[in-house]
């Protein structure tokens, strides 16, 4: 294993309710950050959509408030979460029934029903960024739109957008693009492999249905892609 050269990013992909591969993640991200030299400081990126399709949105949502409490863990937010805080803060039953009948069935069972969410964590999953930049790399959930400056996205491009971002070419991006949302498509036929492209990194592995949570980890100091991607299985 190389020694960094400057501090890391570890981004994590669409967790989707399985707090038990979150829970692995911190471990692996804690193992990996102290094997290298003096222990690498690190900031620890979620690409967002914590909530919906997996057993334990409510137990994913708990602990990511707790971890970015903290100054090294830093959530962004997904359109699962986008669509969550749209139905549970709408006065329009049927934009809950809408979401229940799609995807939200298991959040609310890990809550207990609907009445049983916090407004704390509709809060919380409302006030989170839509993107961070450093000097090298965008993290975002779902993408951006080419040649458009990040700072002039609109924000329900940066959580849902896949086409034209996905087969977009390196010129019309401003910097390498981290991001989830996409676990398959037909330049990522193996849902349970990240896509490692020279100007982007799609990290959703689909863990709600495989069981497989990505994290790529990123030197902040050298541009491109992963120096290496830790890949989280289920029991």
């Amino acid at each position: 294993m190389t020694t960094p050269t400057s501090p890391l990013t570890y981004a994590i992909g669409d967790i989707h309710g399985r707090l038990d591969l979150l829970r692995k993640a911190q471990s692996a991200i804690a193992a990996d950050a102290g094997s290298r030299a003096k222990g690498a400081p690190h900031t620890v990126i979620c690409l967002g959509d914590y909530v919906d399709r997996g057993p334990d949105s409510k137990g994913v949502v708990e602990a990511l408030m707790e971890l970015a409490a903290g100054s090294a863990w830093v959530c962004l937010k997904g359109n699962h979460e986008d669509l969550m805080i749209e139905a549970l803060r709408s006065e329009r039953r049927s934009a809950v029934r809408r979401w229940i009948d799609t995807v939200g069935d298991e959040t609310l069972a890990s809550y207990g029903g609907q009445d049983a969410v916090p407004h704390r964590h509709l809060d919380w999953l409302e006030g989170l960024p839509l993107y961070r930049r450093d000097a090298h790399r965008l993290y975002v959930h779902a993408g951006i739109a080419p040649g458009v400056p990040p700072e002039d996205q609109d924000a329900q491009t940066l959580m849902w957008i896949r086409e034209p971002f996905l087969t977009a070419p390196a010129e019309a991006l401003p910097c390498h693009v981290v991001h989830g949302h996409t676990p398959k498509w037909r330049g990522k036929p193996e849902m349970t492999r990240p896509e490692l492209l020279p100007h982007r990194t799609n990290l959703d592995t689909g863990a709600a249905w495989t069981g497989v949570l990505s994290v790529g980890v990123f030197e902040d100091g050298r541009a491109g892609g992963p120096v290496e991607v830790l890949r989280v299985v289920e029991e």
